[in-house]
């Protein structure tokens, strides 16, 4: 297919901003409709960034998932969002899929996120949080910073406000890390952030 005969595919949710926002987490784009189990972020069951959310704050990797209905509890996700002031958004606003599948490999970000407008909507924010390589490499071009490592942070300032900028390992089941060590590296983040 002719990339430019490809269809801009513009973002299906405004970001979830909860009043007491301290940290935004930001993956790259939703995968297809089909995929989902809900409408909202992480949609797809075999994506595992809900499983390491429930093994970090509840010691249950399927504590929000109802294996009955195969989606996710969408209402404990936002009760638990809520209570620690947790937002999520994804880095690109619109995209082309360059081939038509959920990988973040095979985006074409036609416009991003626009990053200082949504931080100025969260004075308590502090921390953005890229969930794998194309959400950071994106908001890096955003903010003129330097991609960090996994597990690592770079500070940007925004609306002259720093705001750390942490990179985590992809939650897609094919990045080759056990859930539970992926698990350990957002443990760890949030641990330091003062979330957990």
């Amino acid at each position: 297919m002719n990339v430019t005969n490809i269809p801009v595919e513009r973002h299906p949710w405004k970001p979830y901003v909860p009043a007491n926002a301290r940290v935004l987490i930001l993956g790259a784009f939703p995968p297809k409709s089909n995929r989902w189990s809900m409408e909202f972020y992480y949609p797809n069951r075999i994506n595992d960034f809900w499983r390491i959310i429930g093994l970090i704050f509840f010691a249950d990797k399927d504590h929000f998932y109802d294996s009955n209905a195969k989606q996710f509890r969408l209402g404990d996700i936002l009760k638990l969002l809520n209570d620690k002031g947790i937002a999520m958004g994804d880095a690109a606003l619109e995209v082309k899929r360059l081939k038509d599948n959920a990988s973040d490999k095979f985006l074409e970000v036609v416009t991003s996120l626009p990053l200082c407008d949504l931080i100025t909507e969260m004075p308590n924010c502090h921390t953005i949080v890229s969930t794998g390589e194309k959400a950071a490499q994106i908001i890096a071009q955003v903010t003129d910073t330097d991609v960090p490592a996994v597990g690592k942070f770079t500070t940007a300032y925004l609306n002259n406000h720093a705001i750390n900028i942490y990179r985590m390992p992809s939650t897609s089941r094919a990045y080759p890390l056990p859930i539970e060590q992926k698990a350990d590296f957002y443990r760890n983040m949030f641990q330091t952030i003062g979330i957990l």
